[in-house]
């Protein structure tokens, strides 16, 4: 399905990009973060065309799903040296135009409208936690490392905190902000960041599972079911909840892909938006 270490050629074209490597296949949209000698951390380059391969990812009726991932040893190192360097030297504007840039892009993959998968090996430390916890699912190699290190440069996790506090809670946000600590996969497992955590080896073949059973499912669905839970997240259980919610299902019950997949289960065969090659053979559920 979606092979991270193949290459293939696809609706989005590599040469786009300088820091990413973007391929479509079988629906899955592919990005992954190239720039391995640093790391994979981030400059504004990448947060621009990342920005801009999510975007477009999301907007695309052939992509069903998003990957992201990383190439080399890392998935992301946070902020990159150089571009440090730069900012320290910026005035107040500038320094605020840089970080609507960030917050910006992390907005953009947290309400991309298709499903976004997190591929996870090497270190993953300050935003590159934040990259995680933007995704809708995070699947990590169980020798990854996390860390949300800003306070040892003085700084703090302002951008990506909204996502990283939604994914971890605050109770998990006030040690790991305060205290900058490395922490493994088994405890992004344990606080929330990570979903599944797998051996390295068994990683790709994880993640295509995944994907294959998010393949399985309706696009208008997942869309919806994204924008419900947005909607009822935090929210008390009181009537105005529970009316949206009532809406909400009625006014998904009367539309196509909904009738097409009732219609499916009832005559035992696979709905319409489900790949020829995950339908199972004629006479087989």
């Amino acid at each position: 399905m979606a092979n991270r270490k193949k290459k293939a050629t696809g609706a989005a074209p590599r040469g786009k990009y300088t820091t990413l490597d973007v391929v479509a296949r079988e629906g899955v949209r592919l990005i992954g973060l190239a720039r391995p000698e640093v790391h994979n951390a981030f400059n504004e380059t990448l947060i621009a065309e990342l920005t801009d391969a999510v975007r477009e990812a999301g907007a695309d009726p052939a992509v069903r799903v998003l990957l992201l991932h990383a190439t080399g040893s890392s998935f992301c190192a946070g902020a990159d040296l150089e571009w440090m360097k730069r900012m320290a030297a910026y005035d107040h504007a500038e320094n605020l135009a840089d970080a609507n840039a960030l917050a910006a892009m992390l907005s953009t993959l947290a309400q991309c409208p298709k499903p976004t998968v997190a591929c996870v090996n090497g270190a993953a430390y300050g935003g590159g936690v934040g990259l995680i916890a933007c995704c809708d699912i995070a699947i990590g190699a169980s020798d990854a490392m996390f860390a949300l290190s800003e306070a040892k440069l003085g700084l703090i996790p302002a951008t990506i905190g909204p996502y990283v506090v939604a994914a971890i809670g605050a109770r998990q946000a006030q040690r790991y902000f305060v205290t900058g600590e490395r922490f493994s996969a088994a405890e992004a497992f344990r606080i929330g960041l990570l979903h599944d955590i797998v051996q390295p080896a068994e990683l790709d073949a994880r993640v295509n599972e995944l994907l294959g059973a998010l393949l399985l499912a309706g696009p208008q669905a997942q869309r919806e079911a994204k924008l419900l839970i947005r909607a009822i997240a935090q929210r008390p259980i009181e009537a105005p909840l529970i009316a949206d919610t009532a809406e909400r299902i009625a006014r998904v019950r009367a539309t196509d892909e909904a009738r097409e997949g009732i219609a499916a289960f009832l005559g035992k065969r696979s709905p319409a938006w489900v790949p020829r090659a995950l339908r199972p053979a004629r006479g087989q559920r």
